[in-house]
């Protein structure tokens, strides 16, 4: 391999870890609502729609940092998680008549509303946060003056990674240190068990929702340095936290944590080596054989190796 060939290769991967990061925090949010609700939320990708816009409001009104913005579109997706837990979703999961696959149309309902509106408010027209660092990169000679290879890497792209690392680490200590964290924990791994620790079961899942929309309100406010925004943009993000999820093993954070990471690597060595416009087709490829040759995700591998099975 020579060194052109070399450093494009090392370019892709850290490319692809990069935007990998990116999609663990998105996988994140609709694992965590998976693992304790036992649906999957179809309408993730429209709440990250409603995150972007409002760090586009933002910036437009109050030119404020899309990345600050993650400090007032998480709280608020956070609420407006809650409330479509408590006001929509609560009602239809006490009707016993209801199967489970209504409450995965519901989702989906609900993200139709949200492109919607924001289509009635925003328009169709794909619009942007023109911060002066979306075309900045830092290079690597900048720090290892010896370095035999010249690798350059997009700023904005950097800091994303780096805050949705901060963000995930953020999480793995409230579900592992605090009491609300191991109750969320509790009620994914066994409601019955839960509830007869004394889990108010009901407000984990209005909580949980709520800590998923943020999560994925998060990632709006990271990605979008770096997209356009549109009102259907919501959808291929969907797709992509289910390939997530169940790549990584429904309700597993560490298993969405690698199944983003893997994700990323594979669209973006996919998109170098054979083309753009291929990217979504891999993206289809893993998720196939995912369902084919790892149904359990990369829990069970996970699982698998703990417990020596």
């Amino acid at each position: 391999m020579s060194s052109v060939q070399l450093q494009v290769f090392l370019q892709t991967v850290i490319q692809g870890f990069l935007l990998g990061g990116l999609y663990a925090l998105l996988g994140i949010g609709m694992t965590i609502i998976m693992g304790v609700m036992k649906i999957i939320n179809l309408a993730h990708g429209e709440l990250m729609m409603v995150a972007m816009y409002i760090a586009f409001v933002l910036f437009s009104a109050f030119h404020m940092d899309p990345y600050l913005s993650v400090v007032i579109a998480a709280p608020a997706l956070f609420l407006l998680g809650v409330g479509i837990q408590k006001y929509l979703i609560n009602p239809v999961l006490k009707v016993d008549s209801i199967l489970p696959e209504n409450q995965v149309i519901l989702t989906v309902g609900i993200g139709m509303v949200l492109v919607n509106v924001a289509t009635i408010v925003f328009k169709s027209d794909y619009r942007q946060t023109p911060v002066d660092y979306s075309t900045k990169a830092w290079y690597l000679s900048d720090f290892w003056r010896t370095s035999p290879i010249e690798l350059s890497l997009s700023l904005p792209w950097t800091v994303s990674f780096v805050i949705a690392v901060l963000i995930t680490g953020g999480l793995w200590f409230f579900l592992t240190r605090t009491d609300l964290g191991k109750s969320i924990r509790a009620t994914a791994q066994d409601q019955d068990a839960a509830i007869l620790m004394g889990v108010n079961v009901q407000r984990v899942r209005m909580i949980t929702f709520g800590l998923g929309s943020a999560l994925v309100g998060a990632a709006g406010c990271l990605f979008i340095p770096i997209y356009y925004i549109y009102p259907d943009i919501g959808g291929q993000f969907t797709l992509i936290a289910f390939v997530i999820t169940i790549l990584g093993g429904l309700g597993s954070t560490v298993g969405a944590i690698i199944g983003g990471l893997i994700l990323g690597l594979f669209e973006s060595l996919t998109a170098t080596y054979i083309g753009m416009g291929w990217a979504p087709v891999g993206r289809f490829i893993i998720f196939v054989a995912a369902l084919i040759f790892l149904p359990g995700g990369v829990a069970s591998l996970i699982r698998t190796r703990k417990f020596g099975k």
